[in-house]
């Protein structure tokens, strides 16, 4: 028994149980060389403008819409940047959110509130709160790093018609607001189709889809939808892509806090 412990401890293959009462093989190698090949794919765009809606709809089923824009960096050796703009209703008008990710250090994250005309840091320990209202958390902003989490493999399964990769991804933030997330990763383009969040009482709090991927600049996927809906509040926030555009020539000057305040 302990010369098989060990054995599954060197081949990175671990015991859990995610379906019920049944336990599967989780193997953190494979999990690990699959979230690899999935930050590879999604590696060279540079940078990228897009325009989009977001769409709130609360537990009665009341929506609400806002427009924004989204500016991004790719960085090299560190998390991406990225400036994200409200355009209306008149209400958000004007607020910008700027969000430095990184790899090993926590993120900076600065709000921009044009009617108190002041930029307020988003504390680490704050960054499982909703962003603007939504269902989206700060950091759900965050680019995808391979040094915020450990990483299992789950199963090669299907998702509708669709052949995935079941993985786990476990944040390595301790202010995290997840214990963990399980992430249907298409086997086709490496690109996540469904995320599950689950809260620090090890419970299903929300679940992303990921839908109408395009494909940009011969080897980016994006996927022009995602619908966040919260299974405990019965809310949901649905983001939709109208339009997007790579390699614009942003610089690392454009996602600075004194861009916050003259981001039109």
């Amino acid at each position: 028994m302990k010369i098989l412990f060990k054995t599954a401890l060197a081949t990175g293959l671990v015991a859990v149980s995610l379906f019920g009462s049944a336990t599967v093989l989780a193997d953190q190698n494979k999990g690990l060389e699959l979230a690899k090949l999935r930050k590879q794919a999604d590696s060279g765009w540079q940078d990228s403008q897009a325009t989009l809606t977001m769409e709130l709809k609360n537990a009665a089923g009341d929506t609400s819409v806002r427009k924004l824009r989204i500016k991004s960096l790719e960085v090299a050796n560190d998390g991406d940047k990225g400036l994200t703009i409200f355009d209306t209703p008149r209400d958000v008008k004007g607020t910008a959110f700027l969000n430095h990710s990184h790899a090993i250090e926590p993120d900076d994250q600065w709000l921009y509130l044009p009617a108190l005309k002041r930029v307020k840091r988003i504390a680490s320990r704050n960054k499982s709160g909703p962003f603007m209202g939504s269902e989206f958390a700060y950091e759900d902003l965050s680019s995808f790093e391979l040094e915020k989490y450990t990483f299992n493999f789950i199963a090669e399964t299907t998702l509708g018609d669709q052949p995935v990769y079941l993985l786990e991804q476990i944040p390595v933030d301790r202010y995290s607001g997840y214990t963990k997330q399980r992430v249907w990763l298409a086997k086709t383009h490496y690109q996540p189709l469904k995320v599950e969040y689950y809260d620090r009482k090890d419970t299903l709090l929300k679940t992303l889809e990921l839908q109408e991927y395009q494909l940009y600049l011969d080897k980016i996927w994006r996927a022009n939808k995602l619908v966040m809906n919260n299974v405990q509040t019965q809310k949901a926030t649905t983001l939709t892509t109208t339009e997007l555009i790579f390699k614009t020539g942003l610089q690392s000057n454009d996602f600075n806090k004194a861009s916050l305040k003259r981001a039109r």
